[in-house]
């Protein structure tokens, strides 16, 4: 079962549909695996295996019998740790809620499991997805993140063991979250692909709300086609969660025979670490070979001042009943326990005003994306940090994130890939981020790029 470890789902699928792979021994593979390595790289909470085994079971069954889901029947994953699931720990990344069981299943999980996927594991996370503030990668109730290329490095937060479990194969895709981040973060430092929806395209209900007006769900996957496979699987409205769009999403492996039209933002890597410059100009070498290729400018807008605003007030909210019983003083991470105290004094004039300039931070990326398929940028300004680092800066000067910013708040969605290595051997990766509801397209794209690319195809060697 070797070569199948890192075959991407639809390899897989086609597989099993064909009767040539049983779900119940690829099942066996991963638990194994997860068992394995998971605890090496702080990467896994729980393992399923009980559960898994029997999904795995019925998916054989159901299969043989004729009756086929579709392309995610028979295959495992695993899911970040705030997804709650009936009977199984969730425990958002926290000590002090490493007892909380939940009795039902995220509107996520529900739908993985209504389409014949099967749960291997609840993945690591950075406590309670970095809400509280969190400036260093220990921030975990597992410990810190390891990255399998070296795990003397950072995963990137807050879906850490999402992106580590499936850069060390130990399950074909994973489910993450991003607020600020959390999604395209881990899918830079491990060399994977990641896709953050469109605010709205995949119900949060059952999932730890951080900040309502910034949260999203998606996945982590080997390539770009397995993230739309799955995402079609998890979107979709849901009556549970009044934020959703309510029309359905089905992914598109249709390439417009058109030139893309891509623009790269005035001077967003000039910031950036000397060798993810480089190999972000090398992807946008690839992309003038199907794309156009031009530099646009950003309007002079606060982007991080507002998004920051809106997360910090939405967040002292979120776990207010946390902060108020003092339960915070449990958290792994010094700067957690007194980090949300210092939003709770944030003036509730600020946040209004967030949220007005919010909707000009709209209209204006809203102008300059108009005739754009797609900006693109990198998916992160280094490659992933040494653990005993701080990874987040808060002196001026320090490396700014304005597409991080526009995209969380604007609810744009975006997806990233692996564009090179340096020369120690960490990954980096380009971002494509498009107007709401353009989810296809930028797959589009990011299918193009690593046709004509390899470098999602080169995988770790584990410890």
């Amino acid at each position: 079962m070797s070569s199948t470890i890192y075959t991407p789902v639809r390899a897989l699928s086609k597989l099993i549909k064909a009767g040539k792979l049983s779900p119940v021994a690829l099942t066996e593979t991963f638990l194994t695996r997860l068992e394995t390595y998971g605890p090496r790289y702080n990467a896994v909470v729980t393992v399923t295996r009980d559960l898994a085994m029997k999904q795995a079971r019925r998916a054989e069954k159901e299969i043989a019998a004729g009756k086929y889901r579709g392309p995610l029947q028979g295959i495992p994953y695993g899911a970040k740790d705030l997804l709650d699931t009936a009977g199984i720990p969730t425990t958002w990344g926290a000590i002090p809620l490493r007892g909380r069981v939940p009795n039902k299943d995220a509107t996520v999980v529900r739908k993985l499991e209504q389409a014949g996927a099967i749960l291997v594991g609840k993945l690591a996370m950075i406590e309670l997805a970095g809400g509280a503030g969190y400036r260093q990668p220990n921030a975990s109730l597992t410990g810190p993140p390891r990255n399998p290329w070296d795990p003397e490095t950072w995963t990137g937060g807050s879906s850490s063991g999402s992106g580590a479990c499936v850069a060390a194969g130990l399950v074909p895709f994973a489910i993450g979250s991003e607020t600020w981040g959390s999604i395209l973060s881990p899918a830079n430092n491990c060399g994977v692909a990641g896709l953050r929806p469109t605010y709205g395209r995949v119900s949060r209900h059952g999932a730890m709300a951080l900040c309502w007006t910034l949260d999203k769900i998606g996945p982590l996957c080997q390539n770009a086609d397995d993230l739309g496979l799955v995402l079609e699987t998890i979107a979709g409205p849901d009556p549970l969660d009044s934020t959703t769009i309510q029309e359905p999403w089905s992914y598109s492996t249709v390439t417009p025979r058109r030139k893309f039209k891509i623009g790269v933002p005035k001077m967003v890597a000039d910031d950036a670490n000397t060798t993810v410059k480089q190999n972000f100009e090398t992807a946008l070498d690839v992309l003038r070979g199907f794309a156009s290729v031009d530099e646009v400018t950003l309007p002079d807008l606060p982007y991080e001042a507002v998004t920051r605003t809106i997360l910090n007030a939405e967040s002292v909210s979120a776990f207010e009943d946390l902060i108020e019983s003092g339960a915070i003083g449990g958290l792994t991470a010094p700067e957690d326990h007194w980090g949300p105290y210092t939003r709770t004094v944030l003036p509730a004039s600020d946040y209004i005003r967030a949220l007005r300039l919010r909707r000009k931070m709209m209209e204006a990326i809203a102008d300059v994306m108009e005739g754009f398929d797609a900006l693109a940028a990198p998916s992160g300004k280094k490659p992933a940090t040494p653990l005993g680092q701080e990874f987040r800066k808060v002196a001026p000067g320090a490396t700014s994130d304005p597409m991080g910013a526009i995209g969380n708040g604007c609810g744009l969605p975006a997806v990233s890939v692996p564009d090179g290595f340096t020369a120690t051997g960490l990954p980096t990766g380009i971002q494509f981020m498009g107007t709401p509801d353009s989810e296809n397209t930028l797959l589009a794209i990011a299918r193009v790029y690593q046709s004509r690319t390899s470098w999602h195809t080169w995988h770790p060697k584990l410890v």
